[in-house]
């Protein structure tokens, strides 16, 4: 390989004028050459990318590396933690001798750094807590957590919009199961009048799934108060954007909940947000760890769907980066849609592996460099193949790079950190108040109670008085929800994408 042409054409083709995120130095037979830097233009990032790679190989490190320097230019960014790993970069890191290795050979100081970090959760977990309502799911999106068939979904979406033409507020799992008493006694002579029969075994079946999906814990996540997306878009007084990290190290093992609850973050990031354009940097950086949990469960319907917010988000201002084992998790129509690829090593234990790298190999652009598909095997840790956008749109040769380290901790916080790290957040307290506002369950409970007072009266002779609906649509808790806006019906995925009103509240871009 003749070293100065590689050092020429990779030097001038990682080199922007724009803001540039560094990931590190190109290597020319297992050597870094720190004058060959290795940077992405900052503008590109809402193109998407995939970071893939073995287990034990950095993707985590990578990860944190650009988050941090995310971060650092002022783009907020939205981390899930799977394997409880990332809460360090919360904290400096420290400056041992692997970590000084590896700067050395870049040729570059290391500078510890704190960052602004926001602990999501959406369980008992510590951290401000994660809630949507079951309106904001939709029909399509909670269909798919419940596991229903089609006729199933066709009544789960009937009620939908029998309670949202009522303005009756579906905000937790109890709302959801008391509409289903209500119309299948009381309220089943009025729903059939409008909506036609329906059968009594597709919502016991549809209860039955609910009363399991609260067996896994899903109760805590449905209600009130809704998490604002706008509040992943917040800053310090240093200008760094906030790095929102979801620990979600418990609910891995459902996948069915796990991957519709990030499909309803992109839908409501979508719908909310409003348009970009081409700006010089993102608004917000997303990145799904484990990303084949989001697919593997998947319909065909919302594949496409999914696929379709991928292309449009970016206009939005966001970036989407799925970090997985192997390119193979992704579907080829979403891995089309990724501009940036950072490939750790993969390993050929098995006939179908070797198929596999075969595969991956020629995901990336053709070079005279390197013999990709043997060399993907032979990366160290901490080394990758990168391939990026440049400014104008064009990928970016492949190129071996030494990664850098992070400046923040490669380990997990302790329980007292982030105890003091959720006591300093002014969202905790907020978020994790649970409010208890009038809803289906409520109201439809009074209806069940005042139509088996009704029955009993007219068992006896009297005269007419108003009949059970009349006395229904003049009660007064009734009138009231007339005039009741049902807030943030997020419809997105195959219907889900709608109105939102927010509730009136104090709004926190800032810490400071």
């Amino acid at each position: 390989m003749d070293k100065q042409a590689f050092i020429d054409a990779i030097s001038k083709a990682y080199h922007f004028e724009g803001t540039s995120i560094y990931l590190g130095a190109g290597m020319m037979e297992d050597q870094a050459i720190p004058e060959v830097e290795i940077h992405v233009p900052l503008k590109m990032f809402n193109r998407h990318g995939l970071v893939a790679g073995a287990t034990g190989t950095g993707k985590t490190k990578t990860l944190q590396v650009l988050a941090e320097q995310l971060s650092n230019t002022g783009v907020p960014c939205l981390l899930l933690d799977i394997k409880g790993d990332l809460s360090g970069i919360a904290q400096a890191g420290a400056s041992n001798p692997k970590v000084m290795a590896r700067m050395q050979q870049l040729g570059k100081p290391f500078e510890p750094t704190s960052n602004f970090v926001e602990l999501l959760s959406i369980s008992d977990q510590p951290g401000t807590r994660l809630r949507a309502t079951v309106s904001e799911f939709g029909p399509v999106l909670f269909s798919k957590i419940l596991g229903l068939n089609d006729t199933q979904q066709g009544v789960l979406t009937m009620l939908f919009k029998y309670c949202d033409d009522r303005g009756l507020l579906l905000l937790d799992l109890e709302d959801l199961k008391t509409v289903l008493q209500y119309v299948n006694e009381a309220g089943k002579e009025e729903l059939e009048k409008e909506f036609g029969t329906f059968s009594g075994s597709s919502t016991g079946t549809i209860l039955r799934k609910i009363i399991e999906l609260e067996q896994q814990g899903a109760s805590v996540f449905f209600g009130e108060r809704s998490f604002d997306v706008e509040d992943l878009l917040r800053f310090d007084k240093k200008g760094r954007g906030v790095i929102s990290i979801l620990r979600v190290t418990d609910i891995q093992d459902k996948p069915k909940f796990f991957s519709t609850f990030l499909l309803q973050i992109l839908a409501e990031v979508y719908t909310k947000f409003p348009e970009e354009g081409d700006a010089d940097k993102p608004k917000l950086v997303l990145f799904f760890d484990e990303a084949h949990l989001l697919f593997e469960e998947a319909t065909q319907a919302l594949m496409d769907q999914m696929e379709t917010v991928i292309k449009l988000i970016r206009s939005k201002g966001v970036g989407i980066f799925f970090i997985t084992q192997n390119p193979i998790d992704i579907p080829e129509s979403i891995l089309a849609q990724l501009g940036m690829k950072i490939q750790h090593a993969l390993r050929a234990f098995t006939a179908k592996d070797r198929k596999a790298i075969k595969q991956a190999a020629e995901n990336y652009p053709e070079t005279t460099f390197y013999q990709v598909d043997q060399k993907i095997t032979e990366l160290g840790i901490g080394e990758a193949f990168v391939t990026a956008l440049n400014e104008k749109g064009i990928p970016t040769p492949l190129v071996h790079c030494m990664l850098r380290a992070p400046a923040s901790r490669m380990d997990i916080l302790t329980p007292e950190e982030i105890d003091q790290l959720v006591e300093q957040s002014e969202l905790t307290d907020f978020y994790n108040k649970i409010i208890d506002k009038e809803s289906a369950a409520d109201i439809l409970q009074q209806r069940i109670e005042e139509a088996e007072e009704i029955v009993e009266e007219e068992r006896a002779p009297t005269r007419r008085g108003k009949t059970a609906i009349e006395k229904v649509l003049d009660n007064s808790v009734t009138r009231q929800v007339g005039r009741t806006v049902a807030r943030e019906l997020t419809r997105g995925l195959l219907g889900m994408f709608g109105i939102k009103t927010t509730t009136t509240r104090r709004k926190t871009k800032s810490w400071f």
